[in-house]
């Protein structure tokens, strides 16, 4: 994140700019004008991010959970992954989403289901990272950076353990 933060990217979602959820520690040092707290509305923030983006901001669209991911779909596939085709120019809007840890307390199946694959298929443009081993996280990273177009980067909380 301090990478993205370094580009002046504007992080939004839920919990982001208040405490709630493991993603607001990943941002939680960054000055306040960075940080765009959003109600429950995952569709309207992915669409909010790509109005961002079309305004040549830096926007991370910050999903806590896969699941919550899949309501912002409509946004991602139909606008975003399909923007440049339709003849617009390159839009640039860096997607987070988190898979729930089974540790310390299983969340359930529903907040730690994986979609890559589904988002994969999916997805013609939006360049998507399923990001499995901790060596790939910040590659993936700079990647989504340096590319012109969209990026999914899904992370696995499981690679975030506590040390005791």
């Amino acid at each position: 994140m301090d990478l993205l933060a370094s580009q002046e990217a504007m992080f939004v979602g839920q919990a982001v700019a208040f405490n709630g959820t493991a993603l607001t520690n990943q941002v939680k040092s960054y000055p306040k004008d960075q940080l765009v707290e959003m109600p429950v509305a995952e569709e309207f923030q992915m669409g909010f991010c790509i109005g961002m983006a079309l305004n040549g901001k830096l926007p991370v669209s910050m999903y806590p959970r896969s699941n919550f991911a899949i309501l912002a779909c409509n946004q991602i596939v139909n606008h975003l992954d399909k923007w440049q085709a339709m003849g617009g120019m390159p839009l640039k809007v860096i997607i987070k989403i988190a898979v729930g840890s089974s540790y310390p307390l299983d969340p359930g199946q529903q907040h730690k289901a994986n979609y890559a694959q589904a988002f994969k298929s999916m997805c013609e443009h939006v360049k998507v990272h399923d990001l499995l081993y901790p060596h790939q996280i910040y590659a993936a990273y700079e990647d989504a950076l340096a590319s012109d177009g969209s990026s999914i980067l899904i992370e696995h909380a499981d690679l975030y353990k506590l040390e005791s």
